[in-house]
């Protein structure tokens, strides 16, 4: 649902290639000042990170925010679980749609809107190994298509 229109912190490409994303929600996160200085720099990491629902709120777990060089006492745990910030309505959107089998919520994208750090999440679907090997073969057949236009465009 949401375009990044800021500057893009992190990106999971592996979410794209194990999952099929059936739809996408733009959170903001809490955080502390020395976390928003380090995400700045560009220090943060969301491959291994998943998102659950506990008692009404969303949380991420295992995302990575680096501790500030110069935060000294102020850093905190750098995988510490951190509180995403959803309306109501649709927390109970993706709680009705992960009771549906084989539906996870995961990170897809860090960037900034604004001054304000946002998270997109998406609901996710495995993809099955047949299903990957389609993706790699379309994704080749662009590639070729785009080499062989670039190409005829040049010569």
């Amino acid at each position: 649902m949401s375009k990044t229109s800021g500057k893009l912190i992190a990106n999971n490409k592996k979410a794209y290639h194990e999952y099929f994303i059936l739809e996408s929600f733009e959170a903001g996160i809490s955080l502390s000042g020395t976390e928003v200085k380090s995400l700045r720099m560009g220090q943060c990491s969301i491959k291994e990170s998943f998102v659950r629902i506990e008692n009404g709120e969303v949380f991420i777990y295992g995302m990575h925010i680096s501790p500030y060089e110069k935060g000294n006492i102020f850093n905190k745990d750098p995988l510490r679980v951190r509180k995403l910030l959803l309306h109501k309505s649709e927390i109970n959107k993706m709680v009705g749609k992960t009771k549906e089998k084989g539906i996870a919520i995961v990170p897809l994208k860090v960037y900034f809107k604004g001054s304000l750090v946002k998270v997109e999440i998406g609901l996710a679907k495995g993809k099955k190994l047949y299903d990957k090997r389609q993706d790699i073969a379309k994704k080749d057949q662009q590639r070729e298509a785009q080499r062989d236009f670039k190409i005829r465009n040049l010569g």
